[in-house]
């Protein structure tokens, strides 16, 4: 999995057997400002920001969409 919008880009980094690590890179310094990750109390894939980073209002809806791609994924192949 791969993924950009104008400003970041998604990277899977890891696979646990059952969910997926993603990188989430800012495309204009090459930094890593967190990843997105399941989460399991929630049943659900979260974001986890790099401590110190600064997220504006369309960086955060395109974590969104990243997100949810990964969960309409995880609905057509449940145990991936």
């Amino acid at each position: 999995m791969s993924q950009q919008s104008k400003w970041l880009e998604c990277e899977q980094s890891a696979h646990t057997g059952k969910t997926v690590i993603v990188r989430v890179v800012s495309k204009m310094r090459g930094d890593i400002l967190g990843t997105i990750r399941w989460y399991g109390a929630w049943r659900q894939y979260a974001f986890y920001p790099s401590q110190g980073t600064l997220f504006n209002v369309g960086c955060l809806e395109d974590i969104q969409a990243f997100i949810r791609e990964l969960m309409e994924s995880r609905k057509d192949h449940p145990h991936v």
